[in-house]
């Protein structure tokens, strides 16, 4: 289920999204979700080598550029969106149960 938060982002970041979402026919908050989803999947990668996602950053970025000429269809795009919600999630269950169970220690 999505919920409504209100962020505030200057008008660079704001103009970079506008951007995103024009380029990949993305609403702005499906930029933001894929946007803060790959800074996860980064940052749990990095922090918990022994994580081993479906997807890694740098595939995300050879999937979301499109060969020159060529654009990605609606589907490959929505396919390639819900694995990286996926893998996310699972992202962050392994950090939350690592961390919980160093706190118990």
């Amino acid at each position: 289920m999505l919920r409504k938060y209100q962020v505030l982002i200057p008008e660079w970041l704001e103009e970079y999204i506008k951007y995103l979402a024009d380029s990949y026919e993305l609403s702005f908050s499906e930029i933001i979700r894929a946007e803060v989803c790959y800074a996860i999947l980064c940052h749990v990668s990095k922090i918990f080598p022994d994580f081993e996602p479906g997807i890694n950053p740098d595939e995300i970025l050879g999937l979301m550029i499109p060969r020159e000429g060529e654009k990605l269809e609606r589907e490959e795009l929505q396919r390639i969106m819900s694995k990286i919600y996926f893998e996310t999630r699972k992202a962050i269950e392994h950090r939350l149960t690592k961390e919980s169970s160093q706190k118990s220690k």
